[in-house]
């Protein structure tokens, strides 16, 4: 349902503390506009006396002391009918205004897990889901276990505004971790035409460390290895038996060399 509001009366306002009227239309639509709902509200110091409902089709007292008033106007000719076709075009020329800002406006979330402390396996813990910035409300967030949907130990704050016209919501899971096991998030948003997914593996802290340290030196290897390499190209053949010519290379019989296919640097040196 979406609901348009418009305040009114002889000043428009209420004031806090006075003995002020505030007149108050308010649309209420449901599925689009296939059906509206106009409501004419007449408030006296800060209480409702008379509505139009354009479901009922006339003025009803709200109070005692608005009954004089909703009798008199239900008696005017043609007034309910009036009434009525005013709260349509009131509710359908904003409709369309207000619509694009706030019904058709659509904004993706952003999906997010992570555990709440870091624990080793086999310890009690707690996985967050963060779902951010996402416009409208309507969101569903589930867990998933190695494929399977988990309800138990499932913790929600709720929808939270964060302000702007986003929402945030975070959805918890309690977890003992075993190794290998997958947790996944799962997000339907109207934004998306198909769910986000956010995962998160079970692994040992050990295990991880030990990868990383691995990793660091297979690079630290490599690098060592390359400097050697480099330092080997750029020393000068101490191993071949004659000179070289640019176009002709020989080996010796038993001995397989690196060449130096540089210049030589002698200027005495002459190539036959």
């Amino acid at each position: 349902m979406y609901v348009l509001a418009s305040p009114g009366g002889s000043d428009g306002k209420e004031s806090a503390g006075s003995a002020g009227d505030l007149g108050k239309s308010e649309c209420h639509f449901s599925n689009g506009t296939q059906q509206v709902r106009f409501l004419d509200r007449y408030i006296y110091n800060r209480e409702e006396l008379v509505r139009f409902d354009s479901l009922v089709g006339e003025y009803r007292a709200r109070t005692e002391m608005g009954r004089p008033a909703a009798e008199r106007w239900n008696r005017w000719p043609d007034a309910p009918q009036r009434a009525r076709a005013a709260g349509h075009d009131f509710c359908a020329s904003n409709y369309e205004f207000f619509a694009s800002r706030t019904v058709q406006r659509r904004v993706e979330p952003t999906v997010t897990v992570y555990p709440v402390k870091s624990r080793p396996l086999w310890h009690h813990n707690l996985l967050v889901c963060s779902v951010n910035g996402f416009y409208p409300g309507h969101i569903e967030v589930k867990w998933f276990q190695n494929g399977q949907e988990e309800e138990a130990g499932v913790v929600s704050t709720g929808l939270i505004p964060n302000g702007d016209w986003t929402f945030q919501i975070m959805v918890m899971l309690e977890i003992v971790p075993q190794g290998g096991e997958v947790y996944t998030c799962h997000v339907e948003h109207p934004s998306r035409m198909s769910p986000v997914t956010a995962e998160w593996r079970a692994q040992d802290e050990s295990s991880k460390e030990k990868m990383l340290s691995g990793i660091g030196a297979c690079v630290l290897g490599l690098l060592f290895l390359g400097m050697g390499l480099l330092f080997y190209i750029r020393s000068p053949a101490d191993c071949l038996e004659e000179e070289i010519w640019l176009y002709s290379m020989k080996f010796s019989e038993y001995n397989l060399c690196l060449v130096d296919l540089n210049f030589p640097r002698n200027p005495e040196s002459t190539y036959g």
